[in-house]
């Protein structure tokens, strides 16, 4: 799990295999992310791609705690500002299994984690071994809008 800010960006250029990283991060630099739609965005076919999501926050207790197999996730807040939770895989109790097509397994709730508040200019990358809980408010529910970059890890 990684914290940061939109000006440290170019540090993570290199990580990961093929280029992806830098696929990414030239993404989140190089558009104009507050008018971009709802919606999926290709940047390099399933390798990396983004998804752009509007949505009201909700209290802790109601978000999801969830991991991937498969890709990491960039959560770069656009509008906002939300908290998200993170907590080891191997702290989390599985609740729902493992779903192969949408890459993701989600966890109870019972772990309280590292609570971050994420604001905008801000991102969250997670890693395939980092359980993540993002929508939850900071303070009362809020709209925001976020796009999460995909990476995919193997």
């Amino acid at each position: 799990m990684i914290f940061d800010s939109a000006k440290n960006l170019d540090f993570y250029r290199n990580l990961g295999m093929d280029g992806r990283y830098e696929k990414a991060v030239d993404f989140l630099k190089n558009t104009d992310l507050e008018s971009l739609a709802p919606g999926k965005y290709e940047i390099d076919g399933k390798n990396v791609f983004a998804n752009v999501t509007e949505y009201t926050t909700v209290p802790w207790e109601e978000a999801k705690y969830e991991a991937h197999h498969d890709y990491t996730d960039i959560q770069y807040m656009i509008s906002g500002s939300e908290t998200m939770t993170y907590a080891r895989i191997d702290e989390l109790a599985e609740k729902v299994p493992y779903n192969e097509e949408k890459d993701v397994v989600f966890y109870d709730n019972e772990n309280p984690g590292l609570k971050v508040v994420v604001k905008a200019g801000e991102y969250m990358i997670f890693n395939p071994w980092d359980g993540h809980k993002p929508k939850a408010a900071a303070g009362e529910p809020a709209f925001i809008k976020k796009v999460i970059v995909k990476i995919k890890e193997n």
